[in-house]
């Protein structure tokens, strides 16, 4: 299978789902992931273009733990992530390139306005991707099967997929501990640590688990 993540900033595909990025590694999965800015409006310690660079070398690193194969980096401004024509047509060419068999998308009430325009354009883009229609991208449609929506700051008020990430905890937190521009005030580690055990001991379906909602495209525009 190949996998592709959307990620408003580095940093939040390992919180979302890096347990299950470990678990698609291990089978033998290809995963690509797309980051939608380079987080450098999140330290007032570094200036704009230092810290772009120092988080995405953070998320080179973590990536190398979890075993993704490629990163993409659209570097559109931290905190003003706009759902425009060009965005769209960005990701439809970054879905027709990879051609997924299955995304990952931050939820459209995830509480962070980058993280919800990350999800409109998603949206978007993968009904875009499959219609024939859609000609600014010259390569070949291409539908997305599956889409499952993530948590991050806020969580889901339902789960209708848990993923049982258990054997891939501990590589998910090391990852996230390469992110040290963002965990060294704050600690997102121990945070995710927490609230994964949450998600298994109230979902009974493991000892850390990550949950996801299926994100639902319109019928009928999609090209066989």
């Amino acid at each position: 299978m190949r996998i592709l993540v959307l990620s408003p900033h580095p940093d939040d595909d390992v919180i979302g789902c890096g347990g299950s990025i470990a678990r698609h590694v291990e089978q033998g999965n290809e995963v690509t992931v797309a980051y939608m800015t380079s987080g450098e409006a999140g330290s007032p310690d570094y200036s704009a273009a230092e810290l772009a660079s120092m988080r995405e070398a953070e998320a080179g690193r973590a990536a190398a733990i979890l075993g993704v194969q490629r990163l993409i980096f659209l570097r559109n401004p931290d905190g003003y992530l706009d759902y425009n024509r060009k965005n769209v047509g960005d990701l439809v060419s970054v879905v027709r390139d990879v051609r997924p068999d299955l995304a990952y998308v931050p939820h459209h009430n995830d509480d962070h306005r980058d993280h919800m325009v990350t999800h409109k354009l998603a949206h978007e883009a993968f009904r875009s991707a499959g219609w024939a229609g859609f000609r600014e991208c010259s390569a070949q449609p291409w539908h997305v099967p599956t889409v499952l929506c993530y948590e991050v700051w806020t969580p889901l008020g339902r789960v209708p997929y848990v993923e049982n990430i258990t054997p891939y905890v501990e590589k998910k937190i090391a990852a996230l501990r390469e992110h040290t521009s963002q965990i060294e005030k704050i600690r997102y580690d121990e945070g995710v640590r927490g609230f994964d055990r949450y998600r298994g001991v109230f979902t009974g379906k493991g000892e850390y688990c990550e949950c996801f909602e299926p994100m639902t495209l319109p019928a009928g525009l999609f090209t066989s």
